[in-house]
């Protein structure tokens, strides 16, 4: 367990994939455990440790996790994730735009200046707007181009950062939060997360993980008031590296 940022009301966990934030009926031990009983050894603490769940990522996704670590922050953080009010950027690998995906993307809508979040550079940045119905035997969301029975609305900006020969990697900023939705709206579009076999990836990685990273969260800490700007290790995997690389020289 890697903890990238702690006071005496937050602590932020860098997960991995595999790791599930919560626990669920699989039974294994949740990262929620880790973190109360990393508190409990560090501050010695007897008893039960206070630890609210504000959010949650898929099980092969890594990256940055907030948790409470008191009941005053676990209501205000509640509110500010319910409110839109914290800022999440998400980093993906995805399949390089094929001629079908390549149309879509030139068909997206521009974002303008009033629309734009400081979390996301917006200069050449893309709109994907969907509607998503849930399989939930499946555990699969499924993207339509119009509003259908049962659907909601989903919407996310991107904006690719650097290109490989057969991979590259974009930033997200998701504007709603729907299941699966920004592996279900990328594969709709023609692109795919590596790794992400249930979306449409031609095969999976060698760590059962998908190319998605909760790279960066800005909020305004529930408390303090200070504005916090957190920001996630990239995974060891060296297509990672390579194409962040990249992205480094533009």
């Amino acid at each position: 367990m890697e903890v990238v940022y702690e006071d005496n009301h937050l602590i932020v966990v860098n997960k991995q994939s595999g790791e599930i934030v919560q626990g669920d009926k699989t039974g294994d031990r949740p990262l929620s455990e880790l973190v109360k009983e990393y508190l409990k050894e560090k501050y010695q603490k007897p008893g039960n440790v206070f630890l609210g769940v504000v959010h949650r990522l898929d099980r092969p996704v890594s990256g940055l996790v907030v948790f409470a670590r008191t009941s005053k922050a676990l209501a205000r953080l509640n509110k500010m994730f319910a409110e839109g009010q914290v800022h999440k950027t998400y980093w993906a690998i995805v399949s390089n735009v094929e001629r079908s995906a390549n149309n879509v993307e030139l068909a997206a809508t521009e974002v303008s200046n009033a629309e734009t979040n400081t979390a996301l550079n917006t200069q050449n940045s893309r709109l994907l707007t969907h509607w998503l119905t849930r399989n939930e035997q499946q555990n699969k969301s499924y993207a339509h181009d119009h509003e259908v029975p049962g659907s909601k609305k989903a919407q996310l900006r991107y904006h690719v950062l650097a290109r490989g020969n057969r991979y590259q990697l974009m930033e997200v900023e998701l504007l709603t939060g729907r299941h699966h939705q920004i592996r279900c709206q990328l594969a709709a579009a023609g692109m795919p997360i590596r790794g992400d076999l249930k979306y449409g990836a031609r095969r999976s990685n060698p760590d059962g993980s998908i190319s998605l990273l909760s790279r960066r969260v800005e909020l305004v800490h529930p408390v303090t008031g200070k504005t916090l700007l957190i920001e996630a290790p990239l995974p060891h995997d060296p297509l990672w590296q390579q194409l962040a690389a990249l992205a480094n020289d533009r």
